[in-house]
């Protein structure tokens, strides 16, 4: 099997690199980045792994020279963001050139573009676009089709993030926190989707490890994605908190600083400055928790799951494993089209190889119940 990584020398694209060169069927991996200096770097720390890893200059902004790139290859992996961006860059591009592809796209619109636009090219080329494959959304798609698979019918899902504003990521994560923060962002509530201003809605959720933080209404993948695989659900919502610091996005957010694009780059960059100055050795963790309400038997019952960790190990490992189940085929649906975690990874298999990877869920918020 070979891999193109996009992004693969950033924070969480070298964390997906690092863990695809164990794996003994993998026989290339070629980390395709503008900043050819840290991916050769990258590749000359790997050397010696059970899969060969090398280098590319790729700009994801040039169509030709990108789908020059992929071809070739087994699966197309991304970690390149903000995804707003190039995600559907990357996935016309990969269409183009008859490659399966994955991603941690993070960003709803380009969820809702995906769908949208490629859908019908991907199922004709017969090539499967697996996107939003990260942390969230990613694990917690997964954790959806759990619970709805011991459920009879599914109601309702509450997605949950705590995302300390030193939890490592770099510009692109900063930038991707801004947008989701901006205008009006999707919830599905009464079974249709309804837009609503970024952090017009805030509550206090439990954590594990972290106790009560405070959350606010964002734009996430969740709520475009679950109710095209789960037409039943009434609802779904996503909410997301920094802890401490928190108000140094809400205030600016709520007095709309960042709808226009000049003010989306004059906080991402004031915003990425501070962490540069102000940011730890070792990025700090955070926590994820899903709230899943459905039906068993005629009864309503109401399901939890739970679990902490560093954004670049989740987001990283997740788009490693379901890119090698992508490769290996080990996935629900066989031909293609554009598809979130939810539809095509089958959970215990997925959780399992996170597990082994130290990325494990738990029932409880004393994470002394681990799922699966």
């Amino acid at each position: 099997m070979k891999i193109i990584v996009m992004g693969g020398a950033g924070d969480m694209g070298s964390r997906a690199v690092e863990d695809l060169s164990e794996q003994a069927d993998i026989e290339q991996i070629t980390i395709a980045d503008k900043n050819i200096e840290s991916a050769k770097a990258i590749a000359n720390r790997l050397q010696g792994k059970k899969a060969k890893v090398d280098a590319k200059y790729v700009d994801a902004l040039d169509h030709q020279s990108l789908v020059s790139a992929i071809k070739g290859y087994d699966v197309c992996a991304s970690a390149l963001g903000p995804f707003y961006i190039f995600e559907p860059k990357l996935v016309r591009a990969s269409i183009e050139a008859g490659v399966n592809y994955a991603s941690i796209c993070d960003d709803w619109l380009a969820a809702e573009q995906v769908f949208k636009e490629f859908s019908e090219p991907a199922r004709k080329k017969g090539v499967i676009i697996l996107s939003g494959l990260g942390t969230s959304p990613g694990i917690t798609n997964v954790g959806v089709r759990f619970f709805a698979q011991r459920m009879d019918k599914i109601n309702r899902v509450d997605v949950q993030v705590y995302q300390p504003l030193n939890g490592g990521g770099g510009k692109a994560v900063i930038e991707h926190m801004v947008f989701i923060m901006s205008k009006q962002v999707p919830a599905w509530r009464e079974g249709k989707q309804k837009m609503i201003p970024a952090c017009s809605e805030e509550k206090t959720v439990e954590f594990p490890k972290f106790g009560p933080i405070k959350l606010w209404n964002m734009g996430h993948g969740e709520p475009v994605t679950v109710p095209k695989f789960f037409p039943e659900i009434k609802e779904v919502n996503f909410y997301m908190g920094y802890g401490s610091g928190a108000n140094l996005l809400v205030i600016p957010a709520k007095l709309g600083l960042f709808n226009s694009d000049s003010g989306k780059r004059f906080f991402a960059n004031l915003l990425h400055r501070l962490e540069r100055i102000s940011a730890p050795k070792e990025p700090e963790p955070g926590a994820v928790r899903i709230d899943v309400w459905g039906e068993r038997a005629g009864k309503e019952v109401k399901e939890m799951a739970c679990g902490t960790g560093k954004m670049r190990d989740a987001t990283g490992l997740s788009l490693s494993v379901g890119t090698l189940m992508l490769g290996r085929k080990e996935i629900l649906v066989e031909e293609g089209g554009v598809f979130a975690p939810e539809a095509c990874l089958e959970p215990n298999k997925f959780l399992n190889y996170m597990k082994q990877r130290g990325i494990t869920a738990y029932y409880d918020l004393e994470m002394t119940k681990p799922v699966g």
